[in-house]
């Protein structure tokens, strides 16, 4: 039987840890709309309303990167693909 021991105190995040991810969830749920949006073009054909949504989800990450340097928050590079 494996016994797994309790949290040790230093495996918790820390508060400014908590809140530098507090600060990014803007750009985070924004790109994983984009993921969304672009998922379901992977099983059928773009239709006019898929390119607005995509549109849409883009143009949500890019104020949402935006809004992040302007606060000055650490926002970690695009990806590159």
């Amino acid at each position: 039987m494996l016994v797994l021991p309790p949290w040790s105190h230093g495996l918790e995040p820390s508060d400014a840890e908590l809140d530098a991810i507090e600060a990014e969830m803007p750009l985070i749920s924004a790109e994983v709309e984009l993921l969304d949006a672009l998922i379901v073009l992977l099983d059928r054909p773009a239709s006019e309303f898929d390119g607005r949504r995509v549109r849409r989800a883009h143009r949500r990450v890019l104020a949402a990167r935006r809004d992040a340097a302007n606060k000055s928050c650490p926002v970690p590079p695009p990806a590159v693909a």
